[in-house]
């Protein structure tokens, strides 16, 4: 009986490159004990995105149809509300009459901010003989977020191919993945990043010199040169400034009364998907029998209003660095390598949050744990 609700119509959609385009293994729901991972053409910010739709008329099939839509949408879906306002959702949908407050790509969560939607039609009204093919093309396509698949958000990019019809329309989604590049450790404070991942730099000129005719004027050559030269040395300041304050050491002191002083060490607070953590632990106090202690890197995807949050940790990275009580003096180096992990970097928006944290645990010989937990900015680079 199957064979008799089969769709008339094959759509595929291909990316140009496709096969030679980089892909990301992504699992295919977090949630589940189901380890399998689907593999997703990679996308830049402002990369164009062009392909090929083709239409697959079954044979000896005819197909009326009242036009084609080509969409590309990107969405924030969630699985708990977290008490985040339900009018969010109808509001973010009404960028479409075709938009869903379920998500497109997994149906336990439901779509609370399309936050992209750009659509034109492919084909006009008509009739179906044979297989057509069209192409498509969204230029400079700007991409807001990262692409991210979370216990309970997902951002998520798809292609979908609509085929508009009397009865029942007939449509077809492919979904893609997004990176974001950026370079915060050296972007300095006049320096903005635009949607397209470009710089501008904004000058430190006072409204009334920009306003006043008569400084336009009389403003000579030599006066222009020397303004972009300051220009240029705030810059460079400002570089060096960020540089400086992002290299600076952080330190955290983790102390029980008469009992235990650790001072945790590391050079810096920002860091690449692929850099390298290096810091050391050094024992200034050390009364307590310490049984073990380790270091974890913790992903903590935070969801919802405040007041009502859906908070989850993600122990990212775990392992054990010492064995037994310290004695009074003794330091130990810490070099923690990102590359070989599949970290994710800080994200930030109105419904949800993704920040990573360093979680330096004591555990004593009584099974007592003490820790301490400091935030790190993670960011992606090419």
């Amino acid at each position: 009986m199957s064979m008799f609700f089969k769709s008339p119509i094959d759509i595929e959609i291909l990316l140009d490159s496709e096969e030679s385009r980089k892909h990301v293994e992504v699992p295919t729901s977090v949630n589940s004990t189901n380890s399998r991972k689907e593999s997703l053409p990679l996308v830049e910010d402002g990369e164009t995105l062009k392909g090929i739709v083709t239409l697959r008329v079954r044979e000896g099939k005819k197909v009326e149809h009242l036009g084609v839509k080509i969409s590309v949408v990107g969405s924030i879906d969630m699985q708990k509300l977290g008490g985040a306002p339900s009018s969010s959702a109808s509001k973010s949908s009404s960028a479409s009459s075709n938009a869903s407050n379920y998500s497109a790509t997994d149906s336990k969560k439901r779509q609370v901010d399309q936050f992209l939607y750009l659509s034109y039609d492919l084909c006009p009204p008509g009739e179906l003989q044979h297989s057509q093919s069209f192409p498509f093309v969204f230029k400079d396509l700007a991409k807001m977020y990262e692409s991210y698949r979370g216990k309970n958000v997902d951002v998520s990019y798809y292609i979908k191919v609509t085929v508009t019809r009397k009865s029942t329309d007939i449509s077809k989604i492919k979904k893609f993945w997004v990176y974001l590049y950026n370079d915060i450790s050296k972007t300095p404070n006049n320096v903005t990043i635009t949607k397209t991942g470009t710089k501008r730099i904004t000058n430190d000129i006072s409204e009334d010199e920009t306003n006043d005719p008569a400084n336009e004027d009389t403003r000579s050559k030599d006066d222009a040169n020397d303004t972009s030269s300051s220009n240029d040395n705030k810059s460079k300041a400002a570089i060096e400034d960020k540089a400086n304050a992002v290299a600076k050491p952080v330190k955290l002191d983790i102390g029980i009364d008469n009992c235990l002083h650790i001072e945790f060490e590391y050079v810096k607070s920002q860091y690449t998907l692929k850099d390298v953590i290096v810091g050391r632990i050094y024992f200034l106090l050390t009364r307590l029998r310490v049984k073990y202690m380790e270091l974890s890197l913790i992903t903590r995807e935070s969801s919802g209003v405040k007041q009502n949050s859906v908070i989850i940790d993600t122990t990212a990275i775990r392992f054990e660095i010492m064995d037994g009580s310290p004695v009074k003096g003794e330091t130990i180096p810490i070099r923690l390598f990102l590359g070989g992990y599949d970290l994710i970097p800080n994200m930030s928006c109105n419904y949800f949050t993704v920040k990573n944290y360093l979680s330096l645990v004591i555990i004593d010989e009584d099974g007592r744990r003490y820790f301490k937990q400091s935030e790190i900015v993670l960011y992606r680079t090419r």
